[in-house]
């Protein structure tokens, strides 16, 4: 090749080079100027991640979300009702919270559509003072709530109902997640609803303290955790709500089946150290089987979550119809990618 033709080919080679950087920029652009972007907002219900739910976490790490064209942006916030209102206003992409606020979100005529789950089974405990041997035995004392009408006061309701009381007997104090179980053991509390990983943690290191409640116990048909959109974000997104939806099914298959590779991943997510998080690992995989390994949308028992909901008295406007609250579509498209999970009604 002569001296000219190197030189051609070079200049060629530029040309193409700039040409596509600019049709990269263009991109970014129109993405941008569309209000789009190639990474998803995700929030979680904890300021600190907890076991119930990792599996995005661990879908992350072990490139179950690259393999299926799907990133992620995580934030943690304060609770559910925090999350709700993110998505709701546009600042998150996707939300991840207990089923209660995202009820009555869409009760109040949000456009807000359960899409999947991460635990549709309840995985916590309200953890106690030895001297309290029953609920009724809360009567008078102050209990840890994050605000009214979030997860943890709601299942501070289920306890205290076991009793016959109401969150007029007790007094709510506000407490931050991750901050139940110094509050609990420095007295400002007496009772927390806390994710089985913080119950074990407290156990082992608190003798004074123990599990007064298991609330999958009081309540085995009620349904935990979604993941949720905005159903105007759906419309224009859903083949990325699918995407989304078949990594972490996948996910969670993946847990139940390699327990050594997900708790380190687990405890670097939750700040539990290994055997901590190997112990919560047991009673939330192998005993309650928490994490569901097809669509988790069973819809007996998210109308039992509603009913339940409205016995308490925490329904606000009253119960949305199932077709207005979830749209199974993306879980549905997971499973018909992955095969449904022989043996499992999840």
């Amino acid at each position: 090749m002569s001296s000219r033709s190197r030189k051609l080919l070079a200049a060629a080679l530029v040309a193409v080079s700039t040409l596509v950087a600019g049709c990269g920029a263009l991109d970014e652009e129109a993405e941008a100027a569309s209000g789009r972007s190639s990474v998803l907002r995700v929030g979680l219900p904890t300021g600190v991640t907890s076991f119930a739910n990792a599996d995005i976490v661990v879908a992350q790490q072990k490139g179950f979300l690259a393999d299926y064209g799907v990133a992620v942006d995580i934030e943690n916030l304060r609770s559910g009702v925090s999350v709700v209102q993110a998505v709701e206003e546009g600042e998150l992409d996707v939300g991840a919270a207990s089923i209660e606020p995202v009820i009555n979100a869409v009760a109040s005529g949000s456009d807000l559509v359960i899409i999947g789950a991460y635990s549709d089974r309840l995985a916590v405990a309200a953890v106690t003072p030895r001297e309290i041997l029953t609920p009724a035995d809360l009567r008078g004392r102050p209990l840890g709530v994050q605000e009214v009408g979030a997860f943890r006061e709601v299942m501070t309701r289920l306890v205290l109902q076991q009793a016959g009381l109401t969150r007029n007997d007790v007094q709510y104090v506000p407490v931050e997640a991750q901050s139940y179980l110094a509050a609990l053991v420095d007295g400002r509390i007496q009772s927390a609803i806390l994710q089985t990983e913080q119950a074990v943690a407290a156990a082992h290191a608190y003798g004074n303290l123990h599990v007064l409640s298991n609330l999958f116990d009081i309540v085995p048909n009620y349904h935990y955790g979604t993941f949720f959109v905005k159903r105007s974000w759906l419309e224009e997104n859903r083949e990325r709500a699918e995407r989304l939806m078949t990594a972490i099914t996948k996910t969670h298959r993946f847990m139940y089946d390699n327990k050594a590779e997900t708790v380190p991943i687990v405890a670097d997510a939750t700040g539990f150290d290994d055997l901590i998080i190997s112990e919560a690992y047991d009673i939330l995989l192998r005993d309650r089987q928490v994490f569901p390994l097809n669509t988790g949308l069973d819809p007996d028992r998210i109308q039992n979550t509603i009913d339940t909901m409205d016995q308490l008295g925490i329904l606000e406007n009253g119960a949305p119809p199932l077709d207005r609250l979830l749209d199974t579509g993306p879980a549905t498209a997971a499973i018909k990618q992955l095969g449904e999970r022989a043996g499992s009604r999840r």
